[in-house]
């Protein structure tokens, strides 16, 4: 992951430099939801002091946040964080900073921030480490914009502080020999695995439901089919069809629409029989694609005039003040030779499949009743509609003729997941028994799969461990493996639809004594973890009861 933003950091410089520029430049005013009780839910809120810090004023939350978005945009290498993220961080930054004040650290040396520099991902050149050149492209950037040198100096110096704070508060990081161990294991056992697949897709069991069987599992499962809500509507239709004949357009005003697009346009192949994707026009291709063009604009301002139609008649209906009464409704659509057409109910997910299941048609239906009767003109591919309300039929269970059809391909498909993980258990049986009479692994799921009749694709892994693991193996085998010992078994493990035995060839466990130079690596990792896991821990303690200290009390 790390290189993959370090690539893509530096070819893309100059412009994330712009987007961190323009982020950062940015006073964050972070506005608290009322129950955290930060921030403007209660007006008569005047302070809320966070170690020295006002978060009820804008100065106090943009110094905080700003700091903080600074201070992860140079650590990372690019900018863009979510506000829950960037929020924790800045409190946490401004704990460690309030630590290193109580522990009286000193103020950051200018070679101490110089060093800090070079670690920053901001500054990482091609090969992952630091870049002068990186570095300088930035100062010369600070000369054309608000953030200035004194700026990053502050915040990098602040962050040489609180790095030292939470290596003092994280201490040295205790582990348990057997927590060294237990990593060891895990990372350097050596594994010889064989691996036999079946794929589920290929397991097809003969399931026939009676009507017992789709009855029993319809009332056991019935929440699953329930019928949301649907609306019932009419709607008056202003296709695009008809007004394409009271559209005319000039040769003019068809070359402009050429011109303003040509590659939104496609032009014929010289070979009519060509099955080739036709090329998108060019800006000498006018000729070829003439009618294409002329049709395409006579249909955009045909659509719009079928826009303005139904926005018309929306507006005359509320003018009016027509009841929802549907004679009355009737009436004022025949004056103007116009008549609704009832359309099949339906839910806010589906949509009405007159109008293509159009999510924003059924949006705005869904916003509907007795109140507001009518929609505004809503355009659609093929035109516009208004629609009338009539009724919202609530949620309710169907009765399983309705759904027979989904309740039969759910009940095959349940059974059938229920019998391969059965087959699972039988297959490990045959395996086991074929290994106990000395077949090796590839013989024993051939005759595994002889006897269940599928096909059982068995195959030998080279050793490999968790540290230098097998290429494309799937990590579920890791999970499996902690359990497994020499000539095991697994049960059947379900990995991307297919269901995995695991045989354990071979299995040599690593050194497990201080000799091992693995062992003093593992004990330094889980330290330093382990401290991170305490300083971090506590300094979340003390942005919750510094929060808590100065919570506003309730009237």
């Amino acid at each position: 992951m790390i290189s993959w933003i370090q690539r893509n950091f530096q070819q893309h410089f100059k412009f994330i430099f712009a987007v961190l520029l323009g982020i950062i430049i940015i006073s964050f005013v972070f506005v608290f939801n009322a129950s955290s009780g930060l921030g403007r839910a209660d007006r008569q809120i005047l302070a809320r002091e966070f170690f020295g810090h006002n978060l009820g004023a804008e100065e106090g939350q943009a110094r905080i946040f700003g700091d903080a978005n600074l201070s992860a945009t140079l650590q990372l290498g690019y900018a863009g964080f979510g506000s829950e993220q960037l929020q924790q961080y800045a409190l946490q930054r401004t704990a460690a900073l309030h630590l290193a004040d109580l522990f009286h650290l000193p103020t950051s040396t200018n070679a101490e921030i110089s060093e800090h520099i070079k670690g920053l991902r901001a500054f990482a050149g091609d090969d992952g480490q630091f870049s002068s050149a990186r570095y300088s492209s930035f100062r010369d950037n600070l000369k054309t914009g608000r953030l200035t040198e004194s700026d990053i100096r502050r915040v990098l110096a602040d962050d040489v502080r609180a790095d030292k704070a939470q290596r003092l508060a994280a201490g040295p990081g205790y582990v348990l020999d057997e927590d060294v161990k237990t990593q060891l294991l895990r990372a350097d056992t050596n594994w010889s695995l064989g691996l036999a697949t079946v794929g589920y897709a290929s397991f097809a069991p003969a399931i026939n439901p009676s009507s017992a069987d789709l009855a029993k599992f319809f009332g056991d499962n019935s929440f699953r089919y329930e019928i949301g809500p649907r609306t019932v509507v009419s709607a008056v239709n202003f296709p695009i069809s008809a007004y394409l004949g009271s559209v005319s357009v000039t040769e003019e005003e068809i070359k402009a629409r050429f011109d303003a697009s040509p590659a939104s346009f496609s032009k014929p192949d010289s070979d009519p029989k060509a099955l080739k994707a036709l090329k998108p026009a060019e800006a000498g291709d006018f000729a070829l694609v003439h009618a294409a063009v002329e049709t395409t604009l006579k249909t955009e301002r045909a659509h719009r005039l079928a826009i303005k139609s139904a926005s018309d008649l929306s507006y005359a209906v509320f003018e009016k003040r027509i009841t929802p009464d549907p004679a009355a409704i009737d009436a004022f659509l025949a004056a103007r030779n116009l008549k609704r057409q009832p359309l099949a109910p339906f839910s806010a997910d589906a949509g009405p499949a007159e109008f293509d299941h159009s999510p924003d048609i059924a949006a705005a239906a869904f916003r509907l009743n007795s109140s507001r009767h009518f929609s505004d003109g809503l355009p659609h591919a093929q035109g516009a509609v208004v629609l009338f309300w009539q009724e919202t039929q609530p949620a309710r269970t169907p009765l399983l003729s309705e759904v027979t059809a989904k309740v039969t391909a759910d009940f095959i498909e349940n059974e059938k997941r229920r019998r391969f993980v059965e087959l699972g258990r039988t297959v490990k049986v045959a395996l086991e028994s074929r290994l106990k009479t000395g077949d090796t692994f590839e013989q024993a799921a051939a005759a595994a799969g002889r006897t269940h009749k599928i096909e059982l694709e068995a195959r030998l892994l080279p050793a490999f461990t968790a540290r230098e693991p097998a290429k494309n193996l799937d990590a579920s085998i890791f999970g499996t493996l902690e359990r497994l010992e020499k000539g095991q078994v697994s049960d059947m493990v379900i990995s991307a639809d297919n269901g995995v035995f695991v045989y354990v060839a071979n299995k040599q466990l690593p050194d497990l004594s201080l000799a091992n130079p693995q062992y003093t690596l593992a004990r330094t990792q889980l330290s330093a973890l382990t401290a991170r896991l305490g300083a971090s821990t506590f300094i979340n303690e003390l942005v919750a009861a510094e929060l808590k200290r100065t919570e506003p009390k309730g009237n």
